[in-house]
């Protein structure tokens, strides 16, 4: 979603913005001093950096995959989608948990197969340079526009919690928040990123329930009357907790509603930091527990998240957050201006903290995807070339392709601050739900899998995702569109996973058994190698040292 910022209300006031500048600035000189202290303690040996030498702690892993699921779009998107439109909000906030879920069925056998990037995982039935580079592709086809929406939204939101609605000064507010995250993922490997995560979400969940508590005091400690008075002052009181509210989605039908909630709880499982940061557990016991862990600390996430949205609807209503921001975007900053009364010492304290929540957001999630894309080049294409590097060279050249990746995301979200970027978030999560869920799948569970079969799997789904999501009503025809003049949307659906998923499954098993002799590795390999890795990590070693 766009942050349509008119600036006809002032969010936070005049009397906060003063205290907010200051600890935006106190913050950053933090988190600057953070980096050249991360700087001299990181490893200096790829493996170890990649995935912190697999040596998190069940809780800090946990923490640090709870963190993944805070970024900066789901805490002001969901709350705002929560607050406008209700029961559709509220679906859409419950996707979040169930994602944790699929991941959970396969977190185990990422871990103890002691790989780490999806090349790894494609070379398990796959091996070769051909499905590293397949691998990479997909993974910047995920990473590249996660960067773009989160620095467009993080840059538009802090331009407004400044007191500035200009385009000028949105761009320049992307661009800063763009080059201190490219100087982290430069610096920060996966260890340095997992304490700030740690930090994060407790940060994070305390801001939110102070909040929400707040609101529930203006009436009189009822949750009742609270979400009584949201429905009252929605847009349409008779639809607000009912389905079919949210207009981006209302028009198009169940089916696509159905294919919507699917194919994000399967594509946000299977993101490329998730899979990176399963890696850095112990063993695959200790990556399970991590899970659970990380699922009751996202369970109380989306409920407080909920929680906010009705109470931003009851303080604020609807139209109070909608002549501020069309989206509700910002109704979790507009609710914290608002259950305190103006000029008060708390009001400037909670809405000071609640910005520097959403700029620790910003940095470790954008960070964490940076860094992700980076490994994935390094590791599976830079390293593999004919030219062998040392390990200080991978590492430099890790540092180089951390930042050249927020480079581009930070350039695009630049170049395209002014229109809609729905059609980016459908794209990033279709090909993760097509190109690697079928995938995994396929080599944990299938015999027959092969090269062939993964080749046409993920690049007849990576081929399908672009040519839906262009000729789809989020690219053109619709008001919500990249192009609402243009008329070329002739596939009925927003999502493009809705086809490409089950066709990524289809073109697995076609290429597969079609394929001429033996093409992969022998699944009774793939069993022991998962079995091997099981063994190993409980003796806390790496089954596969120097992979």
């Amino acid at each position: 979603m766009d942050i349509l910022g008119s600036g006809v209300l002032d969010p936070i006031g005049s009397d906060a913005r003063r205290p907010v500048i200051i600890a935006f600035l106190i913050f950053i000189g933090v988190a600057l001093l953070w980096l050249f202290t991360l700087a001299t303690a990181e490893e200096e040996n790829p493996e170890r950096l990649y995935v912190a030498n697999r040596s998190l702690s069940p809780v800090v892993n946990g923490f640090a995959m709870a963190g993944e699921q805070i970024s900066v779009v789901t805490l002001l998107t969901v709350s705002g989608g929560v607050a406008l439109f209700g029961y559709d909000g509220f679906t859409y906030a419950l996707d979040g948990l169930l994602m944790l879920g699929v991941l959970l069925l396969l977190a185990q056998k990422i871990r103890t197969t002691g790989r780490y990037t999806l090349g790894d995982l494609f070379a398990l039935r796959a091996p070769g340079r051909g499905p590293r580079i397949a691998a990479t592709a997909v993974t910047l086809a995920i990473t590249v526009p996660l960067i773009v929406i989160q620095l467009r939204v993080a840059g538009t939101s802090t331009a407004l919690l400044i007191g500035t609605t200009t385009d000028g000064a949105q761009v320049v507010c992307t661009i800063l928040m763009g080059c201190l995250v490219a100087c982290f993922a430069a610096v920060a490997g996966l260890r340095g990123n997992s304490f700030m995560h740690v930090a994060k979400v407790p940060l994070t969940l305390v801001t939110l329930a102070v909040i929400t508590l707040l609101a529930v005091r203006k009436f009189d400690w009822d949750p009742g009357s609270l979400l009584s008075a949201a429905e009252d002052n929605s847009m349409a009181p008779d639809r607000y907790l009912e389905p079919g509210f949210w207009p981006y989605t209302a028009s198009f039908g169940s089916l696509n509603t159905f294919g919507n909630h699917i194919v994000f709880i399967l594509g946000t499982a299977m993101m490329p930091h998730q899979i990176l940061r399963i890696s850095a557990s112990r063993t695959g016991r200790t990556a399970r527990r991590s899970m659970s862990i990380a699922t009751g600390l996202v369970g109380a996430f989306v409920l407080l998240l909920i929680a906010t949205g009705f109470a931003s609807a009851a303080v604020l209503g609807a139209a109070g957050i909608g002549a501020v921001d069309g989206t509700g975007q910002l109704s979790p900053i507009q609710l914290a201006s608002g259950v305190l009364r103006d000029g008060s010492a708390g009001r400037v304290v909670l809405i000071t903290v609640l910005a520097c929540v959403v700029f620790l957001t910003v940095l470790t999630t954008v960070t964490s995807v940076t860094f992700a894309a980076a490994v994935s080049l390094t590791h599976d294409v830079l390293a593999r070339g004919k030219r062998r590097r040392t390990e200080t060279g991978e590492v430099r050249a890790l540092r180089v392709a951390a930042v050249s990746v927020c480079a581009v995301g930070l350039s695009l979200a630049a170049a395209i601050h002014r229109y809609p970027t729905e059609f980016l978030v459908a794209f990033s999560i279709s090909v993760a739900a097509t190109c690697v869920f079928p995938a995994l799948i396929y080599s944990f569970f299938w015999s027959r899998f092969n090269r062939r079969g993964l080749l046409w799997s993920v690049y007849g789904g990576l081929l399908l995702c672009a040519v839906l999501t262009v000729f789809s009503p989020i690219v053109s025809g619709t008001a919500f569109a990249l192009w609402p003049q243009a008329s070329f949307n002739w596939y009925p659906f927003q999502t493009p996973g809705l086809v490409s998923v089950p066709a990524a499954f289809a073109l697995g098993w076609f290429g597969s058994i079609t394929s001429p002799g033996a093409s992969g590795v022998d699944f009774r390999h793939v069993q022991q190698e998962i079995l091997v890795g099981q063994t190993v990590g409980r003796l806390g070693a790496d089954p596969h040292p120097g992979r």
